[in-house]
């Protein structure tokens, strides 16, 4: 089984993400995604500094795939896609988070293979069966879909293709053309003064009670606990999943790599594996969509 680093999420200063992405190098990731896909104002990195860190990586043995946008609002967000899109033909594959960059891909000539993004809502084989036809060779599983659904789901495939599962990161939930960040310091989204790069992990928001309930990303709303099947490694393993994604999070993504990794090879048992991810997260852990149940439920590691 592989393990692959997904998007980053947040908005990172510049030279903080350059330099996490210098030690992923020396990481025991085996696929990279790497590009903006939340907020097309966010510009501490352009195309050209992600394509250098993506030549960078493949020199260091990983597989990098350039992510894209997942709102395309703009002539100049399609502008970028185009951009993205074209660097399919020159060996970097794309992950198409949206219908538009899935249409772009189709009509490459030749037609290259890509992988289709967890936000391409994909709950029925006829669709992604759909998504085979133009080209994908690799399917993310959307976050909130069971270990049941995803089999069922690929078991009805004619043709086999690559499955990979969000494994650890908050839930990304939803998308809007409003930025909530900006909302929450009640500014304007097309004059938030870049809020986001305050916040390496986003911004908490309880209930009224003092509960947990979400996390404000931007434009992104994502879950206030980190999904994690740390402790269910054994089960997802057995499920036949080909690719588990880490999110990136403000510290510690290294460290959770590694224990990913030791699970995978039976060097550390999921329960001392998930005691010792437990600290080092910015919430409480939960893994309930997994196993069908509400997402914020967590369930114990496997004995």
């Amino acid at each position: 089984m592989k393990l692959a680093l997904g998007p980053l999420l947040y908005y990172w200063p510049r030279e903080a993400t350059l330099s996490f992405y210098a030690a992923i190098a020396d990481s025991p990731v085996d696929i990279v995604y790497l590009g903006e896909t939340v907020c097309s104002r966010r510009h501490e990195l352009r195309l050209p500094d992600w394509l250098e860190i993506a030549q960078v990586l493949r020199d260091a043995g990983k597989e990098v795939v350039l992510s894209s946008q997942v709102l395309v609002e703009s002539e100049s967000d399609l502008k970028t896609l185009r951009r993205i899109v074209q660097q399919s033909t020159d060996g970097f594959r794309v992950e198409a988070n949206d219908m538009g960059a899935v249409r772009l891909l189709s009509h490459q000539t030749p037609r290259p293979a890509w992988v289709a993004g967890p936000t391409l809502n994909v709950f029925n084989p006829q669709t992604l069966g759909m998504l085979q036809d133009l080209g994908a060779r690799r399917w993310v599983a959307a976050p909130e879909m069971s270990c049941a659904q995803i089999s069922a789901l690929r078991a009805a495939l004619d043709t086999p293709l690559e499955v990979e599962v969000f494994a650890h990161g908050r839930l990304p939930l939803a998308y809007s053309a409003r930025c909530f960040t900006a909302r929450h310091f009640n500014l304007q989204k097309d004059s938030c003064g870049f809020r986001c790069l305050e916040f390496a992990d986003g911004i908490p928001l309880n209930t009224r009670e003092g509960e947990p309930f979400l996390t404000l990303n931007g434009i992104q709303t994502q879950s206030a606990q980190v999904h994690s099947l740390l402790g269910l490694l054994p089960e997802v393993q057995a499920a036949g999943v080909d690719i588990l994604r880490i999110s990136p999070q403000g510290q510690h993504t290294d460290t959770l790599l590694h224990l990913f990794r030791r699970v995978l090879d039976g060097a550390l048992h999921p329960t001392e594996a998930l005691a010792s991810a437990t600290p080092l997260l910015p919430a409480a852990p939960c893994n309930g969509f997994w196993r069908g149940d509400a997402g914020l439920t967590q369930h114990p590691a496997l004995a």
